[in-house]
Order: structure tokens, then sequence, then C-alpha cells
């Protein structure tokens, strides 16, 4: 997956993966014994992800070169607990790199 080229898919991207966060809490409740340690983390990961999305919203975000504060979580997690982690890693790397450029 190629960072997004624009503001609004990039916006797509952060929108995906709030679906994405509610989708595997409702797994992680269903069964616990497969995906309960997701649990320990969806919380914070949603309210980082959702603090993002606000900031978006209010116009309030910036581009950075450092990580986003969910990479701490991410990191700490493998593919199995976290299907959405490349998701989770191209939104970083927009972050600190901007947007695709054409040819670029």
């Amino acid at each position: 997956m190629q960072r997004p080229r624009t503001a609004e898919e990039y916006f797509d991207l952060v929108n995906q993966t709030l679906f994405e966060i509610q989708d595997l809490r409702e797994a992680a409740e269903f069964d616990e014994e497969e995906f309960g340690n997701a649990l320990k983390f969806l919380d914070r990961l949603e309210e980082e992800v959702g603090k993002l999305r606000r900031q978006m919203l209010d116009g309030a975000y910036h581009f950075g070169n450092e990580d986003l504060p969910f990479m701490e979580i991410v990191l700490a997690q493998d593919a199995f607990i976290l299907p959405f982690k490349p998701l989770l890693q191209i939104i970083n790397q927009t972050h600190k790199h901007g947007l695709a450029v054409e040819g670029g």
C-alpha cells in the first residue's frame, strides 16, 4: 500500500482505521480467547486515531517528522492481533513524509 496522494485519501484512511478498530473490538468481545488481548490497547488506539481525525476536521493537523503517538501501540503488536497494522503504518508514513506525489 502506498501513501495517499490527496488530503481526502489520507482522511479516508483515518476513517477506515476507526472502522477497523470498532470491527476488532467487536471480534475481541465476541471471542476473548482468540482476540481478548486486543482489548488491552484498543481504547488508547481509538483515542489516538480519533484525536488525529478531530485535528484534521478542525484544521489543526500538521504533518510532522516524528511518529504519531499510536505507533508505540502498533509496534508492540503483531499482525494477528492487529490485522490492520499496515494501514496504521501507512498513516504514520504519510504523517512523516507527506502525501505521495506523482512520480515520487
